[in-house]
């Protein structure tokens, strides 16, 4: 039973399931659901598929991550950047039959809850380490804004193509008068409409008595207005006749069973798109999760969110729907609702589920200009430019990674954009691992501290250079210890002992090894001993399965001030006084 708790959270949470929870997670869902149908259809709309895909994407899929997932305020479905995202992998098929775009969705959908679960079972959430986070804010910082320039179209009600900013913005300006005043209209009024409700209504409702919860409602409920005002407009007005672009005939019903494609080739199309999907979006969705988490002192497992995040979408996959990930947006509405499970999750999918049952008809005038405001107004919220001035303050090695993943992003569309994130943040961190920090350390007087030379007043000694390590050591930087040593023994000639202090090495892989074995033998052949202090036990239990510790021409201190007691006197190599027995000390 313990072995399937691993897998299945539900079992957890569920054992303390009760009538208050139910409450609170129904009055979430019920929030919840009021601001996603709106963003679902639009997100379908942003994905370039039809509008029902974003509903039917937001029903299975909430429901597998309460049985999978592991936070308990999470909000799975469709999203803007994974939207864009599978906009340009089905762009790149070159499909024209509607059908083929939404088998080769449901594809992506299952491919990327595939690799998803295969890393879950793998425990490979550990990954998402490896993604900085300014390089990850600067790509949804430029997603951000290519998402929002590519729904003008809609605004200006014309024909435009192309996946990154030059390319958009150039189709709107050739394009600018074929503008349908009547689009434009509804357009700007939405987006100016969703602007103030965001930041106004609900000020507005609270300033006229209505208690906080019912005002946080209606606030969410905005979107919900403006789809509803715009659809009574466009029908008593005969607008479709007039050239304004609506959403048609909504299929009404709960999602169809549906297959993945087995053609190998699509998959092979397809695989480059739905792993960076499948990284961006745990990456996003984990991030979310442990944000809020933390303020209720939960915990969140990123292994099974990882199998949470799978499970979706595969569920997105045989429901016809599209990838689906955690949203930033509903996921901090869905907490401030006081969502206490997921079972909020599997609340709100059956809210969704009515909404496709009973509501779809009502659709049909929908105009596609409200839905590009919906997304508009959501989208530049993720936008923020702060980062670029925070990077460039704290770090121009991190500035220039973020700027190069805005411009690659806006410059040549939203994959090559991810692609290089990935890139630059893995460059990133070997580029600064492969150049560890190391400091010429002294003793500060009157204590037993050691600090370095070039920051505090300590005493050094004439025939010995203490040298702090402040990485662990691998194959990528072990050479440039090596040749910093060797370079600052050149600069003295009347150096006779090495001390490298290990107090931050956890690791010193097979080529550092050799490197160090090297460095010994080189130091000796110039008349210098090398000794080793403050060593962690787990690199001890290494280096005592190697011959290393055998040829050391010194000793291994436990601590640094030991070996400065032993050496202040000793200025030729020789014998050791007092030390401890070489190989045997470590912390």
């Amino acid at each position: 039973m313990q072995r399937f708790a691993r897998y299945l959270p539900i079992l957890e949470w569920a054992k303390t399931y009760n009538r208050d929870t139910a409450v609170s997670d129904g009055v979430a869902a019920v929030i919840v659901t009021i601001m996603l149908i709106p963003q679902s259809l639009a997100y379908a709309l942003l994905a370039g598929l039809p509008a029902e895909m974003g509903l039917y994407a937001s029903i299975l899929p909430l429901v597998a991550y309460a049985i999978f997932g592991t936070s308990r305020a999470l909000a799975v479905g469709p999203v803007a950047v994974v939207s864009l995202m599978t906009a340009a992998a089905i762009g790149n098929l070159g499909l024209s039959d509607p059908a083929q775009i939404v088998l080769a969705a449901v594809t992506l959908a299952f491919m990327s809850g595939a690799i998803l679960l295969a890393m879950g079972m793998l425990k490979l959430g550990f990954l998402a380490n490896f993604l900085s986070h300014p390089v990850i804010a600067g790509f949804i910082t430029a997603s951000g804004l290519l998402i929002a320039a590519s729904q003008l179209k809609h605004i200006f009600g014309i024909e435009v193509h192309g996946h990154s900013l030059p390319q958009i913005l150039g189709d709107i300006w050739a394009h600018l008068g074929d503008t349908n005043l009547f689009t434009l209209v509804i357009g700007v009024s939405a987006l100016g409409f969703l602007f103030w409700v965001r930041k106004g209504l609900k000020p507005l409702l609270l300033a006229k008595g209505l208690g906080p919860r019912m005002a946080d409602i209606l606030a969410k409920a905005g979107p919900v207005g403006a789809v509803a005002v715009t659809i009574l407009i466009t029908w008593v007005y005969g607008l479709a006749n007039a050239g304004v672009k609506i959403v048609g005939e909504v299929p009404m019903g709960l999602p169809p069973l549906s297959a993945p494609s087995l053609d190998p080739s699509l998959w092979s199309q397809l695989f480059l798109s739905a792993l960076l999907i499948s990284i961006i979006g745990f990456v996003e969705s984990v991030s979310v999760a442990q944000t809020l988490a933390a303020k209720k002192r939960q915990r969140i497992d990123p292994d099974q969110e990882l199998i949470g995040l799978g499970a979706s979408n595969v569920a997105a996959a045989v429901s016809g729907g599209y990838p689906v990930t955690g949203g930033f947006a509903r996921s901090v509405v869905n907490f401030d609702a006081g969502a206490e499970t997921p079972a909020a999750g599997a609340l709100t999918a059956i809210g969704i589920g009515l909404a496709a049952l009973f509501l779809t008809p009502l659709l049909y005038f929908l105009p596609k200009a409200t839905l590009a405001a919906t997304i508009i107004v959501a989208v530049l919220s993720l936008v923020d430019f702060s980062i670029l001035k925070k990077a460039w303050g704290y770090s121009k090695v991190d500035f220039a990674a973020v700027a190069v993943t805005i411009v690659l992003t806006l410059g040549f569309g939203v994959e090559t954009g991810v692609s290089a994130g990935v890139i630059l943040s893995i460059a990133l961190h070997l580029y600064k691992t492969s150049r560890p920090h190391v400091a010429e350390v002294g003793l500060v007087p009157g204590t037993q501290h050691f600090r370095n030379i070039l920051r505090h007043k300590v005493e050094t000694l004439d025939h010995v250079v203490t040298l702090r390590v402040d990485e662990s050591l691998y194959f990528a930087n072990a050479r440039f210890l090596e040749e910093y040593v060797l370079n600052r023994v050149a600069e003295d000639k009347g150096l006779r002992h090495v001390v490298l202090m290990f107090p931050a090495v956890n690791e010193v892989d097979m080529s550092a090894l050799e490197t160090l074995e090297e460095l010994n033998r080189r130091l000796s052949d110039m008349g210098i001993t090398l000794h080793l202090t403050e060593v962690k036990g787990p690199v001890m239990d290494r280096l005592q399965r190697s011959h290393f510790l055998d040829e050391l021409t010194g000793e291994v201190f436990l601590c640094q001030f030991d070996a400065w007691q032993s050496l202040r006197n000793r200025v030729q190599p020789g014998a050791p006084e007092g030390a401890e027995h070489k190989g045997l000390v470590a912390e």
